[in-house]
Formats: C-alpha cells, sequence, structure tokens
C-alpha cells in the first residue's frame, strides 16, 4: 500500500504539493513511483523557467516507462533538487523526502483545485 501523506495536496497526476507560504514544494507520489519501479533520470526544468498548472516541467525515466511530470500550479520555479541529477534513484527511496522542483507560486488559489489526502486515496482505488 502506498504511502499517503496528510497535510499535502495531490494532483490526478500524482504529483503531490507542500505550501510553505507563497512557495509550492512539488514531488511525485509514492504510488507514482511504485507504479514506475527503478527511476534512472529525473529531467529537471531550470531555475527561472515559468511552470504552468497541468502543463509538462520535465519527466522521470525507469527502467519500464518514461512518465511526464505535470506541473500543480502555476510560477515561477525557484530551486530544482539537483541531488536527483546523480542520484534519481532518490524518488524510489523516499518520494515524499526527495522533492524535485519549489515553484513561486502566481496564484495559490490554484491549490484549491488539488485532492486532499482522501480525495487522492480514493482516486488511486486505497
Amino acid at each position: 500500500m502506498s504511502k499517503i501523506l496528510e497535510g499535502l495536496k495531490y494532483s490526478e497526476s500524482h504529483e503531490w504539493v507542500k505550501a510553505e507560504g507563497d512557495i509550492a514544494v512539488v514531488g511525485v507520489s509514492d504510488f507514482a513511483q511504485e507504479e514506475m519501479g527503478d527511476i534512472t533520470y529525473v529531467d529537471l526544468p531550470e531555475v527561472d523557467d515559468e511552470v504552468t498548472a497541468g502543463e509538462e516541467f520535465g519527466a522521470l525515466e525507469s527502467v519500464k516507462a518514461s512518465s511526464d511530470l505535470i506541473s500543480p500550479v502555476s510560477g515561477t520555479v525557484v530551486e530544482v533538487n539537483a541531488d536527483l541529477e546523480d542520484a534519481p534513484e532518490k524518488v524510489n527511496e523516499d518520494a515524499f523526502g526527495n522533492w524535485i522542483i519549489k515553484v513561486k507560486m502566481s496564484d495559490p488559489s490554484e491549490l484549491d483545485a488539488l485532492l486532499d489526502a482522501a480525495a487522492y486515496k480514493a482516486l488511486i482505488g486505497e
């Protein structure tokens, strides 16, 4: 059974968001990394890139598949987790401890459209 943390928001494309003021910390859910298997590469955006809610900002690649990363919020990338470039397997080890990007949100109300933990559990059938 996948780990789902309370207090985070989730997208239907399996990204999680932790809001810290107007900064959104974004990663992929434990369910997503389990489905993908061993992650071998993380395609990251650049700092200062603009991201748009519902649009691709990068990708994860595993031995089984490649999966686009879809931004749950709109804004400007203020930090990327460069550790994942050399050690993409960290996402498998701890999906919630290894965020992918941090975004300065242009519209924090977009968080309201995301799923809470209970709704995400229902989405993935757990």
